[in-house]
C-alpha cells in the first residue's frame, strides 16, 4: 500500500528479468504521467520520466527529484532516443484542444512520429508498450455508449483531427508493430479525466469550471450545454492503466466512467462544490465538438478486474484545493468547500 492506504499493483517482471522494474513514462511531467509516476514509485519501480515540458511541469515531479529510482530526461519524442527498460507508458502529447490546436503540425507529428520512435525502442529492447489512446478516436459519435468495436465517426479535415486521427494512427502503428514485430502492445481509450495538477490553462471543461468558480468569474458553456461527457478521477484511470499494463490482454480497452454529466449538470455540481455564488454564460460551440461521450466499460470490469470507485463530487472536492493554492486563492475556513469538507 502506499502512504494513502492504496492499494498497489505490484508489475510483472519481463520474462527472464530479474530485479527491479524499469519504466519509462513518456510525457511523465504532465497531469496524468505524474500520477502514474507517483504511482509506480510507491511501489518500487525504477521510474524514467521523458517530456519535452510543452504542457508538462517540472512542479508536478518535484517531489522525486533526487530520489535514486528517478531519472528525468528532457526530451521530445519525435526525436529517437537510447533507452533500456522493461516497459513504456507512451503518454507524450498535448490532450487539451487549446494546446494541440495551438500547434497542430507538432500534435500529429508527436502521435505519428513519436508514437513510432516508442514502438522502436520497446522492439529493440523487448518492453513491453502502452499507449494512451483517447475517447477521441469515437469522434460525434453514432453508438451510444462507445464500446471498443465501435470505427467512430471523425473528421479527418477537421481543427481536431490533428489529435483525433493522430491517435487513430498510433493505434495502427501499435497493432502494425504487435503483428509484425510480436511486440507486446497494450491500448487504452481514456475517457475525461480531472484532478489536481491539470493545467490552469488547459482549456478543458472540468478545469475551465472549477478555475472561473473559483476566481468568480462566469462558468463558460460552449453550445446549449446539453452535451454530454463522463468525467472519471485520475486516481481511478493510472489503476486503470497500470492495470492494463500489467494484465494479459493488449486492448484496446476503454478506460473512463460511464457516469454521463451534460455541461448543465457539471456547472452544477461545480457551483454545488466550489462557490454555490458561481454564474454560467453561454459562447458558440467549438468546431467539431460531440454531442455525446459515454464509455462502454465491459471489457475493463471483465478483463482487467477495474472500474471507477470516485463520485464525481468528491473528485472534484480533491481538485479544489490544489486548484486554489496555485490560483492563490487560498479558501476562508468558512468557504464552501471547507463546509462540505466539515460535514
Amino acid at each position: 500500500m502506499d502512504e494513502k492506504g492504496n492499494t498497489l499493483i505490484k508489475a510483472k517482471p519481463r520474462p527472464g528479468v530479474k530485479g527491479i522494474n524499469r519504466v519509462l513514462v513518456t510525457g511523465g511531467a504532465g497531469f496524468v504521467g505524474s500520477h502514474l509516476i507517483d504511482y509506480l514509485m510507491a511501489r518500487g519501480d525504477h521510474v524514467m520520466c521523458l517530456d519535452n515540458f510543452f504542457t508538462g511541469s517540472k512542479e508536478n515531479i518535484q517531489h522525486h527529484i533526487g530520489k535514486p529510482n528517478f531519472e528525468v530526461i528532457r526530451h521530445d519524442v519525435v526525436e529517437p532516443i537510447l533507452l533500456e527498460c522493461d516497459q513504456v507508458y507512451h503518454l507524450a502529447c498535448p490532450a487539451s484542444p487549446v494546446h494541440y490546436k495551438f500547434n497542430p503540425v507538432k500534435t500529429i507529428k508527436t502521435n505519428v512520429i513519436g508514437t513510432l520512435n516508442m514502438l522502436g525502442l520497446a522492439k529493440r529492447v523487448k518492453a513491453r508498450f502502452l499507449l494512451t489512446s483517447t475517447s477521441e478516436v469515437y469522434g460525434d459519435p453514432l453508438q451510444h455508449p462507445q464500446t471498443e468495436e465501435y470505427w467512430g465517426n471523425v473528421n479527418p479535415i477537421g481543427e481536431r483531427s490533428c489529435y483525433d486521427e493522430g491517435k487513430r494512427c498510433a493505434e495502427t502503428l501499435a497493432f502494425d508493430y504487435y503483428r509484425e514485430h510480436g511486440l507486446e502492445i497494450r491500448v487504452a481509450r481514456i475517457f475525461n479525466t480531472y484532478g489536481p495538477r491539470m493545467a490552469l490553462d488547459d482549456g478543458r471543461v472540468v478545469s475551465n469550471f472549477v478555475k472561473q468558480a473559483i476566481e468568480g468569474t462566469p462558468m463558460t458553456i460552449y453550445g446549449d450545454g446539453t452535451q454530454t461527457r463522463s468525467f472519471q478521477y485520475v486516481s481511478d484511470l493510472v489503476k486503470g492503466l497500470v492495470a492494463l499494463m500489467d494484465g494479459d490482454h493488449t486492448g484496446p480497452v476503454n478506460i473512463g466512467n460511464p457516469g454521463e454529466f451534460t455541461m448543465k449538470e457539471l456547472a452544477d455540481k461545480v457551483r454545488e462544490v466550489v462557490n454555490p455564488d458561481a454564474t454560467t454564460v453561454y459562447k458558440e460551440n467549438t468546431a467539431d465538438d460531440p454531442g455525446r461521450r459515454k464509455p462502454d466499460i465491459t471489457k475493463a470490469k471483465e478483463l482487467l478486474g477495474w472500474e471507477p470507485v470516485v463520485p464525481l463530487a468528491e473528485g472534484l472536492q480533491k481538485m479544489v484545493g490544489d486548484f486554489r493554492r496555485r490560483l492563490g486563492k487560498d479558501e476562508d475556513e468558512d468557504g464552501p468547500a471547507a463546509k462540505k469538507a466539515k460535514k
